[in-house]
């Protein structure tokens, strides 16, 4: 299986998720205030949207890079 044919998978699965999951979160500590032995650390959670555009455009690249990675020369 060639690299492009892998390229291609993984571009129709990550679009497939991304569609129906529409994005997703985490978390991020970071450092407020320190003084002396006290420090005080906040949490914030970060979200990433995937826009459905993107996740469609991602499956019909994978399906290109498939239908091209089977050509033989």
């Amino acid at each position: 299986m060639g690299a492009v044919r892998i390229v291609g998978i993984i571009l129709i699965v990550v679009g497939i998720a991304g569609f129906f999951t529409g994005g997703f979160s985490f978390t991020k500590d970071s450092t407020a205030a320190k003084i002396g032995p006290i420090e005080l650390t906040v949490k914030e959670k970060e979200t990433v949207n995937f826009p459905q555009w993107l996740s469609i455009a991602a499956v019909v690249a994978g399906v290109a890079a498939l239908a091209l990675g089977g050509r033989k020369s």
